[in-house]
């Protein structure tokens, strides 16, 4: 089975753009409403479709597989719930092998960023660099799903 383990986090301001070694344009949907996630997603003009199960602490199964983009598309215009939610996302370096993916998100979730590192085990211990803000790993208004639902302009001011 395919493991996701993630940890997420606030970004705090923008000293990470110098590290920066790609970038890709991303405009996704969700298929499902609760429970499983089933995700439609266009990355840089390929497209693919994403299952992925309940978490657990940090770790949740994923599956991802590519379909046409033009299916894609079509996906995202006929079948997803709620308006997509549309980022760039840029790679930077984390050292031993892993990597920051800072999202940039545009439209009604800007002005959010927020930083993902996958890690190959729960326990990986990994550097947190200074433009890192609050863990927002267990947060799930931060969620991408989430996020296309109650867009982070809506309620970005509210106290937690």
């Amino acid at each position: 089975m395919a493991l996701e383990i993630e940890r997420k986090f606030l970004v705090r301001h923008d000293s990470w753009r110098k590290d920066a070694v790609s970038s890709a344009k991303i405009v996704q949907g969700y298929l499902t409403a609760s429970g499983t996630t089933v995700r439609i997603r266009i990355r840089n003009g390929e497209g693919f479709l994403t299952i992925k199960g309940k978490s657990s602490g940090i770790s949740r199964s994923e599956f991802e597989y590519p379909v046409p983009a033009a299916d894609a598309g079509e996906m995202l215009d006929t079948l997803a719930l709620d308006p997509p939610v549309e980022k760039t996302r840029y790679l930077v370096p984390a050292g031993d092998g892993l990597w920051w993916e800072v999202d940039e998100y545009h439209g009604a979730n800007a002005p959010l960023f927020t930083a993902e590192i996958e890690l190959p085990e729960e326990d990986t211990p990994f550097d947190i660099p200074e433009w890192l803000g609050e863990d927002i790993s267990g947060d799930s208004r931060y969620t991408n799903r989430a996020l296309s639902r109650k867009p982070y302009s809506l309620w970005c001011g509210e106290k937690v």
